[in-house]
């Protein structure tokens, strides 16, 4: 009876490692676990343990508040960079599931560019009709100026945004060779 007891306790020890963070001796004698620091453990020794179960970290029992507070943030820090890896993957799958080569990228890019070329090409020859029917004589000058301002605000907003979609097709083509290069 003893050996299939501790058979089971040895079989479960692996899985009761992958889901705890701490460990310590509770002032009753008995262990604690936890993905935190167990409210049993407040003034006793606590071990920090790896998904393996093996201790990484010993914490001192007269550990101050400052400490552990200290300790918390890190692994708050650790698991911000853990999404931010996750994330990271997330976005490099999508990059290699849309594009498939060099070329694929730079079809999207003509894509999202034609609209904006289109009312680039609009919006000179607009500025140019303007520039012309202020030279001629019995026209409302400041008709002509204000809207000769708002075509040449709507020019650099569109030149603005061209820049914007240059610079995400730019680094989306980067990622895609450093990811095409790492695969290889």
């Amino acid at each position: 009876m003893l050996r299939i007891a501790l058979v089971v306790a040895f079989a479960a020890l692996p899985m009761i490692a992958d889901a705890q963070s701490y460990r310590c001796v509770g002032k009753d004698g008995k262990k604690y676990y936890g993905q935190s620091v167990p409210p049993q453990c407040a003034g006793q020794p606590i071990e920090q343990l790896n998904a393996q179960g093996l201790v990484v970290k010993k914490i001192d029992a007269q550990a101050t508040a400052d400490a552990r507070a200290k300790m918390e943030a890190e692994d708050a820090e650790r698991k911000k960079r853990e999404a931010v890896s996750k994330e990271e993957g997330r976005r490099d799958r999508a990059l290699l599931a849309t594009y498939t080569s060099e070329k694929d990228i730079e079809d999207a890019r003509t894509r999202a560019l034609a609209g904006n070329r289109e009312q680039v090409a609009e919006s000179e020859a607009k500025i140019a009709a303007l520039k012309k029917r202020r030279s001629a004589p019995g026209e409302n000058l400041a008709a002509i100026d204000a809207d000769m301002k708002a075509q040449e605000g709507l020019l650099a907003v569109k030149k603005r945004e061209a820049n914007a979609v240059n610079a995400r097709y730019d680094e989306d083509r980067k990622r895609f060779l450093e990811l095409n290069k790492k695969g290889k």
